[in-house]
């Protein structure tokens, strides 16, 4: 069974931006919330190192919502 869960990868966003998880609306820009590239990065290999070890920055970097990296994540899983 997986450990990246469409929940999981919301709370690790939201500890990252310190708020709760369910207050990350799914179609936001998250660099409009403070997310920067430093942030990002940790992300990545947070979600590499869970599974996803075909993950990279720019993936995440390009569309920053995380509806879409649900999506790339999952997608992403080994």
């Amino acid at each position: 069974m997986s450990t990246l869960t469409p929940e999981r990868i919301r709370a690790d966003v939201a500890e990252l931006l310190d708020c709760p998880p369910d207050g990350i609306d799914p179609e936001e820009d998250l660099l409009d919330r403070g997310l920067d590239s430093v942030r990002i990065m940790s992300l990545v290999e947070r979600w590499r190192d869970a599974g996803a070890a075909g993950l990279e920055f720019p993936d995440l970097a390009e569309e920053p919502v995380l509806r879409h990296w649900i999506e790339l994540v999952r997608k992403g899983e080994t």
